[in-house]
């Protein structure tokens, strides 16, 4: 490969199987990926917060620290870095268990490294997406209630009092208030934030909606209801 060659991002892989790991980082490389390896959860912990990168690559099982935890860290310091799970706990409770701390994509051991790679494609694409529409929406402020959303640093202001929010919390708040007192369908939502609308992401949607929910308890005027069967409605009392 030539060595000029433009790398598409820089990616963090925690992962205690040295083979697999190996394998990995060899198959993301050929694919012009930058790669740090870490073999277990404090170590990555300790490379996450010293250095940049586009998305991480996690195992659940490790020694010192899981992968759970390690995220559940990471959320503290950091909302908007993609992290993918690569995990031999296949049960439907694991998969929502890591959407649940933050992850947003799962992948099951054993797996194609042509899926990961599409995976890691897809979510990254999704990020440059964001990316842009902020910088088409500088100006775009929502008012709805007693609240303000401003769209271009991703802020939410009740009653003077402002809190940051993720990107898809951003978004999925802009899709909610331009359809406000309207029904969101759920796979419209999942399509246009996370780019599909797949069982287990819808789960870490309903994630989403609660810690908007959580945001929305200080505004005496809005409301986010579920419609059973068809998604989410903001409503203005």
């Amino acid at each position: 490969m030539n060595n000029m060659e433009k790398k598409k991002g820089r990616i963090l892989l925690v992962e205690d199987d040295r083979t697999l790991s190996t394998l990995v980082r060899d198959i993301l490389e050929i694919n012009r990926y930058e790669v740090v390896l870490c073999s277990n959860g404090e170590e990555g912990l300790v490379v996450f917060k010293s250095q940049k990168f586009n998305l991480m690559l996690v195992d659940i099982m490790m020694p010192k620290m899981d992968g759970i935890s390690l995220i559940k860290e990471i959320r503290r310091y950091d909302n908007r870095l993609p992290i993918i799970i690569i995990s031999a706990k296949y049960m439907k409770d694991d998969k929502v268990d890591g959407f649940r701390v933050g992850a947003d994509d799962y992948v099951v051991k054993p797996f194609s490294t042509d899926e990961l790679l599409l995976r890691i494609d897809a979510i990254l694409k999704r990020v440059q997406r964001a990316q842009e529409l902020l910088l088409t929406t500088t100006s775009e402020i929502i008012e709805f209630g007693n609240s303000k959303l401003n769209v271009a640093d991703q802020s939410l202001t009740i009653k003077n009092k402002t809190v940051h929010l993720t990107s898809k919390e951003c978004y999925l708040l802009r899709l909610l208030a331009m359809k406000r007192n309207e029904v969101l369908l759920r796979e419209v939502a999942l399509k246009a934030i996370w780019g599909n609308d797949d069982y287990f992401i819808g789960r870490s949607m309903d994630v989403f909606i609660s810690r908007i929910r959580k945001y929305l308890k200080e505004d005496n005027k809005v409301e986010i209801v579920n419609v059973h069967g068809l998604g989410f409605k903001l409503v203005i009392k």
